[in-house]
């Protein structure tokens, strides 16, 4: 500036090269006011040059839009455009997309006969291109008489630029073949397409044809094939590469330690990051520190990561919104969201909602879940714009506490805001729906659907396993199978699940098969679910062998197989296996102990049971909760110590749940201690008011002690308070079909073969010694009258039907909602003799496998 006052001093600043020097180094300098004044007090004629310069210098500088105002103004003026015009304001139009305009100013170059010069078809083809019309972009290209490299980078740099790759890579492929030699730049633009295409194999081919033409040396090419090599996942390539670049810059640097970070080569970064900064030659900047704030993240680094954000701050990165998620990712992931918190707060705008989705995301990966639901609905109230990831997050929570209004809302909310179609919104909200129990709803949204997926089939699979609705389960699994998806593990875990709450053996064997057919036997819950279905199917020994072949067994595995012997009465086997477990140094935890102390007490193993409870906290670390009490208060009652089991109730550090009580009232059914037994049900009536089962233990407790107006009085309660009793349910699966059973049902089409069967076993088992065991029954009816009523209970229906409907020796498999009487248990003893069959009943508490006249419970369950 104070040049140019000595040029007015002395009367230079007339001269026109000299005014176009000066308008030069304005627009250059960014002060176009001072350039625009230059150029309005010309004395003389504003010539295409002068246009031209203030147009090109206003396009270079970014300011678009007044260049193209220049434009006008100088067309308004008469002033003919050249063939260095043309170009600056296509360019302008390309930038700004500004289709319309730019096609008046290709009209304008055909009817000036600048259409054919070299520039400015190029800049049409760009322009025509980065406006999305790639018709019209390759149609002008096809006019270009001999195009030069320039025209076809310019063409197939605009297609990668738009995310046509495989259309870029094609168009190089033709350049290539018309003989028109790559030069840097062709390669560059090219190695980006693969990068983009994560296609590491045309890259090589394209490294191969750049050393072939000599341009292994240069910057530009070395930076783009460290990139392409790092994007593609050639992590080894990368650096083998970024190693021979003499002085590499920052850009070298970014693209080999961002493309270490995006394949989990985080150590590796970090290494790279501490290499750059004792370079001495290039500085981190703020893409470089992004990078290692992910690595840092993804390794639970939080003392560099404070070190990093320290250089960040120093470098005044505050209002970089990549840079503050990057912050808020890393603190959230190390468990610091207090300072994740801090960190978007300090935020200087918050109208992007990037920001909030992370802290949303964060709060809901650390179980904060209701400041995750609270942030939305602040985020909502400011009507910051919320997209598709902001609901997924959030339903994330949602599902975790179960809140099903706020599933509603924010299903309202999607419909309102037009995004309910998008894909993962609606899985989303699937999923929520399932894991709130609210089947209805997640099937609604589930047939809604407008595509077929494998994500939609897991949730309502895992929603309907999980809601108890196994059948409902496996008919979907026939109906994903026709639609030709495949599953995966977690379908697999969650349909042997669905067959073990079943008692489904047949169907979880079939399932077995698919997993094998499928790949999923080295997946670990694919491989936990089978063991415990099995166990859950009555077959051990299938559990067991399952259990063998995992490779990497964990705490989940070790607890379903001990918990598997446990229910089956092996109690010895069970507590071996978990010396085992101890061996293979595997800690347990607390589902562990409370299988073995369930080991104990099914074997009646009371030493056992004693030892492993009262050194639980020493050895283990792990205080008894409400299971571990009601398990070792329910072992010492059947052993009979009731007086040890009411102090260990009463030593208890905290209030006793139901699951204590009920422990203790059963304890007192199995002794006939009406004192205990009204003492605990009391307990229960105030815990568990709804709860049937404490109303017939009461009454069967009386019964049994011949107290009948005691035992009717209960049943009154139970009808003046509504309490229903649970029907007892028995179901068998013959040929891939569950067949259900209630006491005294007649609607089975082959009833009158059950009954007939039933009456066959009657007086087989007579002549064995049976008789039945009316003392279980609390009816105060006449004796013929009793035994009725226990001939026909649901195990003994769906055993009969076992009987009729299955081979010869083949063992009959039946499930029981409730726990067995007595009397079927003896029943089911004679039974299993006389047919030579093996029975096995799972009751609510425990397997029986009946066999030979006896057992495997011992009579003591």
């Amino acid at each position: 500036m104070e040049l140019h006052t000595h040029f007015i001093k002395f009367g230079f600043s007339r001269h026109s090269c000299l005014r176009n020097h000066l308008l030069t180094f304005y627009s250059n300098s960014r002060r176009f006011g001072y350039a625009r004044n230059l150029f309005d007090q010309s004395t003389e004629p504003k010539t295409v040059v002068s246009w031209s310069a203030l147009i090109s210098q206003h396009v270079q500088n970014g300011f678009h839009k007044e260049a193209l105002l220049a434009f006008n103004e100088m067309c308004m003026l008469g002033v003919k455009c050249n063939e260095f015009t043309f170009p600056s304001v296509l360019k302008a139009c390309s930038i700004k997309k500004d289709l319309n305009m730019g096609k008046k100013v290709h009209a304008m170059t055909v009817v000036s006969g600048f259409e054919s010069d070299a520039f400015v078809s190029n800049t049409l083809v760009v322009m025509y291109s980065k406006c999305g019309q790639f018709g019209d972009s390759n149609k002008l290209f096809g006019m270009i008489v001999d195009p030069n490299v320039v025209s076809w980078n310019a063409l197939f740099s605009c297609h990668v630029q738009s995310d046509f790759l495989a259309e870029a890579f094609d168009l190089f492929k033709r350049m290539v073949a018309s003989e028109v030699r790559p030069n840097e730049f062709s390669l560059s633009i090219i190695l980006n397409a693969c990068a983009g295409l994560r296609n590491g194999g045309l890259g090589t081919t394209v490294h191969g044809l750049l050393m072939k033409l000599g341009y292994g040396l240069d910057q530009f090419s070395t930076n783009a094939l460290v990139d392409m090599y790092a994007k593609v996942g050639r992590i080894e390539d990368a650096v083998a590469i970024f190693r021979e670049i003499i002085r590499p810059d920052t850009v070298s640097w970014n693209a080999v330690i961002a493309g270490c970070v995006l394949h989990e080569y985080n150590d590796l970064a970090l290494v790279l990051l501490n290499e750059m900064k004792k370079s001495g030659t290039c500085s981190p900047n703020v893409f470089t520190l992004s990078s290692a704030l992910k690595a840092c993240a993804a390794m639970g680094f939080k003392a560099l990561g404070r070190q990093i954000h320290s250089c960040l701050v120093k470098i005044d990165t505050h209002s970089d919104l990549f840079v503050a998620v990057g912050l808020i990712d890393l603190y959230s992931k190390c468990d610091m969201m207090d300072d994740a918190r801090r960190a978007y707060d300090l935020m200087p705008t918050k109208e992007n909602i990037i920001a909030g989705n992370a802290l949303i995301s964060g709060y809901s990966q650390c179980g904060n879940d209701e400041r995750a639901i609270s942030l939305f609905i602040k985020l909502h109230h400011e009507n910051i714009d919320f997209n598709q990831t902001t609901l997924s997050t959030v339903l994330k929570s949602v599902a975790s506490l179960q809140a099903i209004k706020v599933c509603k809302q924010i299903h309202t909310l999607s419909i309102k805001s037009g995004i309910y179609s998008d894909y993962y919104v609606i899985n989303s909200l699937l999923d929520t729906y399932g894991k709130c129990s609210h089947i209805d709803e997640a099937s609604k949204i589930f047939e809604e659907r407008t595509w077929e997926d494998l994500v939609a089939y897991t949730s309502m699979i895992t929603a309907y396993s999980q809601y108890g609705d196994g059948e409902e389960a496996l008919k979907l699994y026939l109906q994903m199978q026709a639609a030709d998806i495949k599953p995966d593990p977690f379908v697999c875990s969650s349909l042997l699940n669905a067959c073990a709450n079943l008692s489904a053996y047949l169907q979880g064997k079939q399932l077995h098969v698919h997993a094998i057919k499928f790949g999923f036997m080295s997946d670990i819950f694919a491989s936990n679910s089978l063991v415990n279905m099995y166990a859950k199917c009555g077959s051990i020994e299938d559990a067991d062998h399952a259990f063998s072949e995992i490779p990497q067994r964990g705490i989940v595995s070790w607890s379903a197989m001990i918990g598997g012997l446990a229910q089956h009465g092996h109690g010895k086997e069970a507590l071996k296996l978990f010396n085992q477990m101890l061996k293979d140094c595997v800690s347990p935890n607390h589902i562990t102990l409370v299988s073995v102390l369930c080991a104990c007490n099914h074997a009646g193993l009371v030493n056992e049971g004693k030892h492993y409870f009262e050194t639980m906290e020493e050895k283990f670390g792990i205080k008894p909760t409400q299971e571990h009490y009601a398990c070792m208060i329910d072992l010492l009652g059947r052993s009979g110590k009731l007086k040890e089991a009411v102090n260990l109730v009463n030593s208890i550090p905290f209030e006793a749940d139901g699951s204590v009580w009920g422990a203790l009232l059963g304890a007192a059914r199995i002794h006939k201690d009406v004192e205990l037994g009204q003492k605990a049900a009391d307990m229960l009536f105030t815990l568990e008011p709804d709860k049937s089962g404490t109303h017939v233990l009461l009454a069967n407790i009386y019964a049994s002690a011949g107290m009948w107006e005691k035992a009717a009085n209960v049943r009154k309660d139970m009808k003046n308070s509504n309490v229903k009793k649970e029907p007892a349910i028995s179901w068998i699966e013959v040929k891939d079909k569950i067949h259900t059973f209630i006491a005294g049902d007649r609607n089975h089409s082959r009833s009158d073969e059950i009954y007939a069967k039933l009456d066959e076993l009657n007086e087989l088992l007579s002549k064995a010694g049976y008789s039945p065991i009316i003392e279980t029954d609390i009816h105060n009816v006449e004796l013929s009258e009793k035994e009725r009523l226990l001939y026909h209970h649901s195990e003994k229906l769906a055993v009969a039907f076992g009987l009729i409907a299955t081979p010869p020796g083949a063992p009959i498999r039946v499930m029981k909602n409730l726990r067995v009487c007595v009397d079927c248990h003896t029943f089911l003893k004679f039974v299993a003799k006389i047919v030579s069959r093996q029975i096995v009943v799972r009751d609510i508490n425990r397997f029986h496998h009946f066999k030979d006249g006896s057992c495997s419970c011992g009579d003591f369950w």
